[in-house]
């Protein structure tokens, strides 16, 4: 039986959010590089750089901690898991917060976000929900 990296990355985001850590140690794949660069795209993540120890790969990422924050968490929620995949075409994926939000999608075009997918006009995997 396999591990769902993904689950890992949400759960090692939101524990070190709310633990209000600096840095997150996460285990380098392909999909894990691809989504840490979405984080960073949309400002989830300061800056990322890569670390090797032991002969393993892993992404070291800084968490963005604003200083007039309080109580506001990076909210992060796994969609579709091994045991049930939800996939949707671009005109049903759903908006987070009115659009606040984002949706990060599995595509034949590689991990992209929902609004990405809108204007490619393309659907797949609905991998996580992050605002």
């Amino acid at each position: 039986m396999g591990r769902d990296i993904i689950a890992d990355i949400i759960t090692s985001i939101r524990n070190a959010d709310i633990d209000q850590k600096e840095r997150v140690k996460i285990v380098s794949t392909n999909i894990t590089k691809n989504i840490v660069k979405i984080l960073l795209r949309e400002g989830f993540i300061e800056n990322v750089r890569k670390h090797q120890e032991s002969q393993k790969n892993f992404l070291v990422s800084t968490l963005r901690h604003r200083k007039t924050r309080k109580g506001k968490k990076i909210n992060l929620k796994r969609i579709s898991r091994p045991g049930l995949r939800i996939y949707s075409n671009y005109q049903q994926i759903p908006k987070i917060l009115g659009g606040m939000g984002i949706v990060i999608l599995s595509t034949s075009r590689g991990i992209i976000t929902d609004r990405e997918a809108r204007l490619e006009k393309i659907g797949g995997e609905i991998l996580c929900y992050i605002w």
